[in-house]
């Protein structure tokens, strides 16, 4: 057998893993929770989850390496964007997401909420 970590199966999933903030792990590691990706009915590697706080600092820490700056140097407009991909991926469903994304972004609560309302009020207000 090819050693997982060579394996096309891990080849192509490894990506999307990784910007998920996921972790691959030997099937055999597994737990209940979870994923085993199987290729041709044999179990190659599990992927774990991570839990939805860590994911949204992986997504912040993205946007940060994207933007090539920490996000709260970033000029208000962009921050707007910035609130918007994140509305986008639903990093307001997080327990404390609004907080954990004021912080990053180096403004209040407040303000997060006046970037929101603002993608939502209806145009020509």
């Amino acid at each position: 057998m090819t050693e997982p970590a060579d394996h096309p199966l891990v080849t192509a999933v490894k990506p999307l893993v990784d910007a998920m903030g996921a972790e691959l792990l030997g099937p055999e590691q597994a737990q209940p929770d979870d994923v085993v990706l199987a290729w041709e009915g044999e179990d190659v590697i599990a992927v774990r989850l991570p839990q939805l706080s860590e994911s949204l600092d992986h997504i912040l820490a993205t946007m940060e390496r994207r933007h090539g700056m920490p996000l709260a140097a970033l000029d208000r407009r962009t921050k707007q964007s910035v609130v918007r991909a994140l509305e986008a991926r639903g990093a307001f469903s997080v327990r404390h997401g609004v907080e954990t994304v004021a912080g990053a972004l180096g403004v209040s609560r407040f303000t997060v909420y006046n970037y929101l309302n603002r993608e939502i009020a209806p145009k020509g207000e």
